[in-house]
């Protein structure tokens, strides 16, 4: 079966909560070792949150962003409830709006479906846009994303399935532009992990992490990871290499 079409299995899914509070509490144990990750320039970074979540969601992301030295905004939109009208013009005015007031591109961070739209605006808008880094997100244009709780992937009601649902002319823009990262894990329980990674090409990149989709936002691989990418001076993008003491957190697979 092609791998867009893979959907995660039932035990995966129910056990997506429980696993996120162990992320949590991985959080917490490893939050002293934050201090010795790589510093933000100060340039501006847009956290995009996922479906049916919004700002609270992301705000222990944000927070370890901010302490690190990054200009962190959350997307300021209420509840995600999917890619209306409103949403699309608002976030790419969002975005060139941070662009001129700083001066400075801006960095996108999206989970789940908030990294869809990051991709999208990166296409959208490319000279406003410095990078990207994605996490749980289906990056491959046709897959199913969302797995109900009923085991079943949606045939295509009010459940979105992938860039396919966009509106356009987001769902027809080109390639990337920009660099971009995408974090998945293979336990994760609402995006089969194989819809998450992008086809070799120059500065882009797929990094695996170990935990839930739930818990990436709090997940201390990731933040690890955010800190690396968005630390980096613009312009001298290079694949991510985990240190040596936190090679366990990254798993390396062909």
């Amino acid at each position: 079966m092609p791998a867009a079409k893979r959907s995660p299995s039932r035990t995966a899914l129910l056990t997506e909560p429980p696993r996120a509070g162990l992320d949590v509490a991985a959080l917490a144990a490893a939050w002293p070792l934050l201090a010795a990750a790589r510093r933000g320039d100060g340039h501006p970074v847009l956290v995009l949150p996922g479906l049916m979540t919004g700002d609270p969601a992301t705000v222990v992301l944000r927070t370890a962003l901010r302490a690190l030295g990054h200009d962190v905004s959350g997307w300021s939109l209420g509840i995600n409830r999917g890619p209306t009208g409103r949403v699309v013009d608002t976030l790419r005015a969002r975005v060139e709006q941070l662009h001129r007031t700083s001066g400075r591109r801006v960095s996108l961070v999206g989970w789940s479906l908030g990294g869809l739209y990051a991709q999208e605006l990166a296409r959208a808008a490319p000279g406003s846009v410095r990078g990207l880094v994605t996490l749980g997100t289906p990056v491959v244009r046709s897959a199913p994303w969302v797995r109900t709780a009923s085991g079943i992937v949606d045939g295509g009601t009010r459940l979105l399935r992938g860039a396919a649902a966009l509106p356009r002319p987001w769902a027809e823009r080109g390639s990337l532009r920009v660099p971009a990262t995408s974090v998945y894990t293979r336990a994760d329980g609402i995006v089969h992990w194989s819809s998450c990674r992008y086809e070799v090409r120059p500065r882009r990149e797929n990094v695996e992490v170990r935990g839930s989709h739930l818990g990436l936002a709090c997940n201390p691989a990731v933040l690890w990871l955010l800190a690396d990418r968005l630390g980096m001076a613009e312009g001298t993008w290079t694949p991510f290499r985990p240190p040596p003491g936190l090679s366990l957190l990254f798993p390396r697979r062909r």
